[in-house]
């Protein structure tokens, strides 16, 4: 019998980053994959509907930064979670799409999977 895991979706540009953020999620037993840019989370999230919640940055190339990123999300799919980080930018959770979370980089791993499972066990 499959186990079902939650799917998390990491948007960031910065490949190592990205990788950090793979390993340490899939450690803490989530199912994850990856975008490099808002347009390209765009695109996986059209495809797997499968998505519970988004782990972005704000600052990427293409289109739209993730802060607007998290508000399309937000309009188009509302069940998903949103999780905003930055190294550069403080975003006031005002700025943010009701029941999102900001955290400034570097941030806290243990911080990151606490914020994730508490937010997948609200949805449930």
């Amino acid at each position: 019998m499959p186990i079902h895991k939650n799917v998390v979706l990491v948007v960031e540009d910065h490949p190592i980053t990205r990788n950090a953020a793979l390993e340490f999620l899939e450690t803490a037993g989530f199912e994850v994959i990856e975008a490099s840019s808002a347009d390209e989370a765009i695109r996986v999230l059209e495809a797997r509907p499968e998505i519970h919640l988004v782990f972005t940055d704000v600052e990427m190339p293409g289109s739209i930064d993730g802060l607007k990123l998290s508000h399309y999300i937000s309009d188009r799919w509302s069940p998903i979670k949103l999780i905003v980080v930055s190294g550069r930018t403080l975003v006031e959770q005002g700025h943010m799409p009701v029941g999102a979370r900001f955290f400034p980089k570097p941030y806290n791993e243990d911080a990151i999977i606490e914020a994730v499972r508490s937010m997948l066990s609200e949805a449930d």
